[in-house]
């Protein structure tokens, strides 16, 4: 009688599992979404749910390893982690997509960590300078907690995905290497750019408004350089913001200095090129032209071989931050509001 009972519980325990299906459910809603479909894509997929008038939505879709996807809504976008099996409702705002972001279901917990580390390295890991800029003890204090913090986000991993936690710890492994392997070079190149330090100059830079000028120029106000040229695509796709926030700052201590890199030879941008555009899209600000593109002795001062770059200078004339925010980043916004 008793092997029946231990037989009977056994099958029940068996039946009542539930076993996982060979495909992706997703489902949930995005409130405040313009959109019309929710974009799922990988190299090997590119799948397309329809979203309802009221940002429910609701689909299936098989991949063919698990692994990491993209996820796409207008203009927001994010990481997504996915295996035949997990069924995920996913809930958010299409305002403020990621700070809304949250997933529930099969698969949730996997995705919920992908969340938390996207908002902590776009707010709290900062860039290596944010390290290599430090001293000995204050770089071993700012490793120490970001290895405790790293460590904190990866305590519950046995709820994680195995695949995700190993390649979180060879990459977190790899930064720690990155930093203490290179601390030492990294900052004494980057103590000439320490804040309150005094800045390399630019003199007698064409104006597109007639005339020449320099630095010096600007004394008694925050200037704040982009450095970007006719070609460059980033650089235009930041003109948008930054017109906006020369209109919010009009009348502040603000000066907004843009110098152009397009080639002195006309091999990639010229002085034609740059005059035409400024005219054609009314561009504000200080327009400045280097006398020697990428070999101006202030490019090379502040070794700008990419752009576009972004460049505060203080009122006296010091470096307040030698590679600055850009225009579309809303911590250059709170900067610029903590200036007297």
């Amino acid at each position: 009688m008793k092997k029946l009972v231990v037989l009977f519980l056994a099958v029940s325990l068996f039946s009542c599992k539930k076993e996982l299906k060979d495909y992706v459910t997703i489902s949930g809603k995005i409130e405040n979404s313009e959109n019309k479909v929710l974009l799922i894509s990988s190299q090997d997929i590119n799948k397309e749910i329809k979203l309802n008038e009221d940002g429910t939505f609701s689909d299936t879709l098989k991949v063919s390893q698990k692994g990491f996807y993209s996820l796409t809504e207008g203009e927001n976008r994010t990481a997504l982690f996915l295996d035949n099996g997990y069924e995920l409702e996913m809930t958010t705002d299409s305002k403020d997509f990621l700070n809304k972001l949250v997933y529930e279901g099969i698969g949730s917990e996997t995705n919920n960590y992908i969340v938390k580390k996207i908002k902590f390295s776009q707010n709290e890991l900062g860039s290596p300078k944010d390290y290599f800029m430090l001293d000995k003890k204050a770089f071993d204090e700012k490793v120490v907690n970001l290895k405790a913090k790293l460590a904190e986000m990866l305590s519950n991993k046995a709820d994680l995905d195995s695949m995700l936690v190993a390649q979180e710890e060879m990459s977190n492994q790899q930064m720690f290497d990155f930093l203490d392997q290179n601390y030492a070079t990294q900052n004494e190149y980057f103590a000439k750019f320490k804040k309150g330090n005094p800045s390399p100059k630019f003199e007698n830079y064409e104006n597109f408004k007639g005339g020449k000028t320099s630095l010096d120029d600007l004394k008694g106000k925050y200037v704040y350089i982009d450095v970007w040229a006719t070609w460059c695509v980033p650089c235009l796709n930041e003109i948008p913001a930054l017109q906006a926030l020369e209109k919010e700052f009009n009348g502040k201590n603000i000066e907004f200095v843009s110098i152009s890199v397009d080639n002195v030879d006309g091999q990639r941008g010229s002085k034609e090129e740059w005059k035409k555009m400024l005219t054609e899209k009314k561009l504000g600000g200080i327009q400045l032209y280097a006398d020697k593109d990428f070999q101006s002795d202030f490019m090379v001062a502040y070794n700008v071989n990419s752009i576009p770059r972004f460049i505060i200078i203080d009122p006296n004339g010091n470096i307040v931050d030698f590679d600055a925010p850009r225009p579309s980043d809303p911590k250059l916004k709170e900067l610029f509001k903590t200036f007297k």
